[in-house]
């Protein structure tokens, strides 16, 4: 659906000298990092670390007060319009609570972005729609509204319509939010079976420890104090190594390393 970047092209995600605020209010400072494709990316941290913060400043709804944000070798912050908008096609998110349109079936929310971004006939909105739907575990469920289902499948649906423009990135704010274990390890097992039948890089906001031993190849964690990055590698490898207590702690508040090989 969308223009692939080609093979030669940049990092998924390429962050430098990264400061996001609100109202004149510095929140993270200093944020570089970098994102290879394919790789499953987990954003970590305490409450009010700046954890969705950052999340909204790089997919754009949040504006940088310093410092560039790049997809796939292009730059994201200094685009013009034209460019921005071909951007935004490369990527797909979740919010939190799934931010599905409580008026429309589950199909038409799914729809949405292919409405937009697209200039597909509607029998094949409806088509791929459809599609994308049972991809993710919701096949049948297409003419139901969200006030019909369960607290999962909204967030099945949610990823159904971030999936739309078959984005190469998915950024997930929080997934496992108000689900229970198992739902939630479920959608863990939906989040690796994406990257690994599609290589889509995957993006996700966490402090659930399970998801984060389980899925993440990489984390960053931020600090409020430190108001930026105090670690980033395999969780498993900083949980034994890293001499900051404050990664340690984080890591081991529950006994779930062992219990997660």
């Amino acid at each position: 659906m969308n223009d692939a970047p080609p093979k030669d092209a940049g990092p998924a995600i390429e962050v430098k000298n990264l400061e996001c605020g609100y109202d004149g209010k510095v929140v993270l400072k200093n944020i570089s990092f970098t994102i290879p494709r394919g790789e499953i990316f987990f954003i970590i941290g305490g409450s009010g670390c700046g954890k969705s913060t950052l999340l909204r400043h790089l997919v754009g709804l949040n504006a940088p007060t310093a410092g560039t944000v790049k997809f796939f070798g292009r730059s994201f912050t200094e685009s013009d319009i034209t460019t921005r908008r071909a951007l935004l096609k490369t990527f797909g998110m979740l919010f939190q609570s799934g931010a599905l349109w409580s008026s429309l079936s589950l199909r038409q929310n799914v729809a949405l972005p292919l409405e937009e971004y697209t200039a597909l006939s509607a029998r094949e909105i409806q088509e791929i729609a459809t599609f994308k739907l049972a991809q993710v575990g919701l096949g049948g469920f297409e003419d139901y509204y969200p006030a019909e289902i369960s607290g999962g499948m909204k967030k099945r649906a949610g990823l159904a319509r971030a999936l739309a423009l078959d984005p190469e990135i998915v950024f997930f704010d929080e997934p496992s939010a108000g689900l229970d274990p198992v739902t939630s390890r479920k959608l863990d097992e939906l989040i690796r079976q994406i990257r690994d039948t599609f290589g889509t890089t995957i993006v996700v906001v966490s402090h659930e420890l399970a998801s984060i031993f389980d899925l993440a190849d990489r984390v960053l964690m931020l600090d409020r104090t430190e108001q930026g990055v105090i670690a980033e590698g395999n969780p498993r490898e900083l949980a034994k190594t890293s001499r900051d207590p404050r990664v340690t702690e984080f890591l081991r508040r529950a006994d779930l390393l062992s219990e997660s090989k």
